[in-house]
Order: structure tokens, then sequence, then C-alpha cells
């Protein structure tokens, strides 16, 4: 009796240890960001921010999302890598409508215009979700062709680890351009 009950409190324990390392895997990559959006949105400043950070992790993270149909993983890491989608989408809406009502420039950009010198740099939302949704329908159809073929599974998986690696670069150069961290979120 004794050892029933203790084998059901281990089952218990290793159930709720399971559910909190699944629920920092999903959200522990969420939490850095969300100091640097409360300091955009009250100092209503973007510039210490780049928006090619969100670039880079939409990128890596639909890439993950589509290795996931070549080369099975934990559930809890394609719940990471939506979660992930979504902070950045957000983090590009808030910094996007942050610059849009400081800047005083009348020429519009959009995604439409097919500029490479204004590429993410562009002056509303909804651009953003246009290239994001053209670049996801991209991969995702030549991915569908590719599926059967191990190098290029192998190999959309290591360019998602490779854009997640390259994380601080954009971030660098544009303290690089600064000559500054202002605006930079200090936890």
């Amino acid at each position: 009796m004794e050892d029933e009950m203790f084998e059901q409190l281990m089952y218990v324990l290793n159930q709720l240890v399971t559910w909190i390392t699944a629920g920092a895997m999903v959200f522990g990559g969420v939490v850095p960001h969300i100091p640097q959006y409360r300091d955009i949105r009250q100092t209503q400043k973007a510039e210490g921010f780049s928006t090619y950070v969100c670039l880079v992790l939409l990128v890596a993270n639909i890439l993950c999302i589509l290795f996931r149909f070549g080369r099975y993983f934990e559930t809890p890491l394609l719940w990471q890598s939506i979660v992930m989608i979504a902070t950045m989408l957000i983090m590009l809406n808030l910094c996007t409508n942050v610059r849009v009502a400081t800047e005083l420039q009348t020429k519009k950009r959009s995604f439409t215009d097919f500029e490479w010198s204004h590429f993410w740099s562009w002056s509303r939302f909804v651009d953003y979700m246009q290239c994001v949704v053209a670049f996801t329908l991209l991969a995702a159809y030549i991915t569908y062709l590719l599926l059967d073929s191990s190098v290029f599974v192998e190999t959309l998986g290591f360019l998602a680890v490779f854009a997640e690696a390259m994380l601080g670069t954009p971030q660098l150069y544009c303290n690089y351009q600064n000559k500054s961290t202002e605006g930079m979120s200090s936890r």
C-alpha cells in the first residue's frame, strides 16, 4: 500500500516537473522581451530596438516549424516557436506604431514597393505581415516539394538554428549605428 502511494506521488511529481519545464521552454524565450516591450511603450521610443531581431526570430521559428514536418521533435518546442512568432509580431506592431507616431517622414514605405533598400523598414504593420505570410507560404511550398529529401530537411533545421544563433547581430549593428545602447532594456 505504501509502495503504491509512493509510486503515485512520484508520478504526480514527475508530471508536475514535466509541465513546469515545458512551460519554461515555451515561455522562457519571451521573458526577455517583456521589459523591452514595456520600455518602448512607456517611452514611445523604439530607436534602441532593432526590428531585424524580430525578422531573425520570425525566420528562425518559421523554419523550425517547417523542420518539424520533416523530423519530429517535442511538442513544447513547437509551441515555443508559435509563441515566439506571436511575440515578435506584437513587438513589430508596437515598434511600427511608435515609429509612425514619432517620425515626420512624408514618404510611406510598403512591402509591395519591392525596394530592397527599404526592406523591413515599412510604415505599416500590415506590410510586415504580408512579408511574413509570403515568406511562410514560399518556404512551406518548397518544404512540401522537398520533404522527402533528408538533406533538405537537415538543411532546414540547420538554417533555423543558425538564424537563431545570429540573433545578436542585428542588435549589435543597431547599437553600432546609434553609437549607443540607449533605449535598450537594462533588465
